[in-house]
């Protein structure tokens, strides 16, 4: 993982480099419209206001669970205890990019959803709220915490949503088994190289033609940014999309020159 000073100064040049947002000067015909209708759509949607409350009541629960730890650094399983406001602190995706996810479902209406890492199940949320006609399968590995995002998808009336509970290893089979074309990813449950290039090589084999994956914290840290260049160079990617905190993969089918753009956000 970097180190503060070193990832503000990867920030910085991150806002140096990328295309101002505006959708000026983009030569390519999705990623305009996608920055026009999707990035820059400042609508204030119904589901913010129901989602937003469960997010700020994680945020000041004090409750202490045991917690699996599953993910970047774990050679083995760790268990330790934790508050949830600690946890929520610092592992639910910020308002304004599970926003993002939100209005990228809403848009894009894709049919089967997979998220790797539901944690206290926000983002799960926004994701089943963007098209709730969707399969939306999430993955986690914490009991404690799967039972809490258990809760709260009751809490926000959302039916639409499956959570396999377990490590990866033993879950992802079970969703292979459930679904077999998978048009929209959110892969934000281990920050190791090796790990999150086995799940989108998985994860590929069962999309569809069309399919987006969107990749959590590429630039925390040396693994991940490696991870994140060899994404970009799979050959079934023909568009990638760096918004600095989270990457945006397109495999399309219609597009016959890969592309790879940064936009500020």
């Amino acid at each position: 993982m970097y180190s503060s000073p070193q990832l503000a100064k990867k920030y910085l040049r991150y806002w140096i480099i990328a295309s101002n947002g505006k959708g000026h000067g983009i030569h390519s015909p999705f990623v305009y419209d996608f920055v026009q209708n999707v990035l820059n759509d400042k609508n204030e949607y119904a589901c913010y206001k129901k989602i937003e409350p469960v997010r700020n009541g994680l945020l000041q629960d004090q409750t202490i669970i045991e917690v699996d730890d599953f993910g970047a650094g774990s050679a083995v399983i760790k268990k330790n205890t934790r508050a949830v406001n600690r946890i929520a602190a610092s592992s639910l995706k910020p308002r304004k990019y599970a926003q993002l996810l939100f209005r990228m479902v809403n848009y894009y209406k894709p049919q089967n959803i997979v998220e790797l890492g539901t944690s206290f199940g926000i983002t799960t949320a926004y994701l089943a709220s963007g098209n709730k006609a969707a399969n939306v399968f999430t993955l986690e590995g914490a009991s404690a915490i799967a039972g809490i995002a258990k809760q709260n998808f009751t809490k926000l009336h959302l039916a639409n949503i499956r959570l396999l509970f377990g490590s990866f290893e033993e879950t992802l089979p079970s969703l292979f088994s459930a679904v077999k074309n998978i048009d929209f990813v959110f892969i934000d449950g281990n920050h190791r190289k090796e790990p999150t290039l086995a799940y989108f090589n998985q994860l590929i084999s069962y999309s569809t033609t069309s399919a987006i994956f969107i990749f959590d914290d590429i630039h925390w840290s040396k693994e991940m940014e490696d991870a994140w260049e060899h994404i970009k160079h799979h050959p079934a990617v023909t568009l990638t999309i760096d918004l600095f905190f989270i990457g945006i993969v397109c495999i399309n089918s219609n597009i016959k020159t890969r592309q790879h753009f940064v936009i500020r956000f």
